[in-house]
């Protein structure tokens, strides 16, 4: 079997719900799908969510690799030497992490096809659901808390909060939470980057009486010794976020005891063979692992999710980055009491019915 052909297209998402993290305010986003076909008539689809401010990449960037270094290094090839492709393609292209992620999930999704099983089988099949976060950004302490009210309806069991711009709102935007959901809820809290060690130490402290589950990238993932700091200091488990960008990093963060737990983004990392890599690393170091997501669509998400369910270290999953996407083309992923599911199709389980 070869690969024939590789098509892709730009697709703009408006969310339905915009959101404010500590360095930038999200409306839309642009997703780029994928299409690798073979001469057997299978076909695998990928997808890139490309954020410049996380992945260093653009749309255009994209669009420039899955035109020129992406077609070099598939078309005549067999895709079911994975290892092979993508070893040749980081080779020779530097970043690039959300494009080599689409070409990753074609691929696997082309070996699922192929033994006609769904990918996360195939991985290792640990577990047939997890449950996901469902992320608030940050707003004024009252929507946060109506907010929250709304995802506990709809049946979500955990809550990751959003802050990092002002501590002591932070401080009362989970008290005020946590008083309103009772202690059933698991919390979570996400900085992405904007506390000091100090500022951090504070905040753990004066929400001690909420349950913080962890806490996660408090602070510039440029400071390893300030991560550290915190990790030693403080009485939950820190997690790395934007400081996990690619197999070295993880290595690093494991050999310095730099935090309690990683989390793994297919986009940041490169892809499912990537993510295997660091998840192996995470594990002989004793790291819990949360697989999470940036603002994609439901094809991605589903790539996450196979990998999460695969391996028995990936226990927390931050997968919602795909539910207030607007004309997502591939469509929808079962959830249920906050629970996501993986459907019995071959490979990743989600067709694309965009292409022309």
């Amino acid at each position: 079997m070869k690969i024939v052909s590789l098509e892709y297209y730009r697709h703009e998402m408006k969310l339905t719900v915009p959101y404010t993290i500590a360095y930038e305010t999200v409306d839309k986003t642009v997703n780029i799908f994928l299409k690798i076909c073979t001469d057997k008539g299978l076909c695998g689809y990928g997808c890139a969510a490309p954020d410049l401010q996380v992945t260093g990449e653009t749309p255009q960037t994209v669009s420039e690799f899955l035109d020129g270094p992406a077609p070099a290094a598939l078309i005549g090839k067999d895709p079911l030497r994975i290892t092979y492709i993508m070893e040749l393609i980081k080779n020779n292209v530097t970043g690039q992490p959300s494009a080599r992620a689409a070409v990753d999930m074609a691929l696997f999704d082309i070996l699922g096809k192929t033994a006609n099983l769904p990918v996360w089988k195939m991985l290792g099949g640990y577990r047939n659901r997890i449950k996901t976060s469902v992320t608030i950004g940050i707003i004024p302490v009252r929507e946060t808390v109506e907010m929250a009210r709304h995802y506990i309806t709809e049946g979500f069991k955990c809550l990751k909060i959003k802050g990092g711009i002002n501590l002591q709102e932070d401080v009362e935007r989970i008290i005020r939470i946590r008083e309103m959901v009772g202690k059933s809820i698991a919390l979570r809290f996400d900085a992405n980057q904007g506390y000091s060690v100090e500022d951090s130490r504070k905040f753990v402290k004066e929400t001690k009486k909420a349950g913080i589950e962890l806490i996660e990238q408090p602070t510039p993932r440029g400071e390893p010794d300030m991560l550290r700091r915190v990790t030693n200091t403080v009485s939950i488990p820190v997690m790395a976020d934007e400081s996990l960008m690619n197999l070295r990093d993880a290595f690093r963060l494991a050999r310095n005891d730099l935090v309690d737990m990683v989390n793994i983004k297919l986009m940041k990392v490169g892809g499912i063979s990537e993510a295997l890599h660091i998840n192996s690393v995470a594990r002989a170091a004793n790291l819990e692992v949360m697989v999470g997501c940036m603002d994609e669509s439901a094809l991605a998400i589903m790539a996450g999710l196979h990998f999460a369910l695969a391996k028995p270290n990936v226990i927390y999953a931050d997968l919602d980055g795909h539910l207030d996407l607007v004309d997502d083309p591939a469509g929808n992923i079962k959830i249920k009491n906050g629970y996501l599911f993986p459907n019995d199709q071959a490979g990743l389980g989600v067709n694309l019915k965009n292409f022309a």
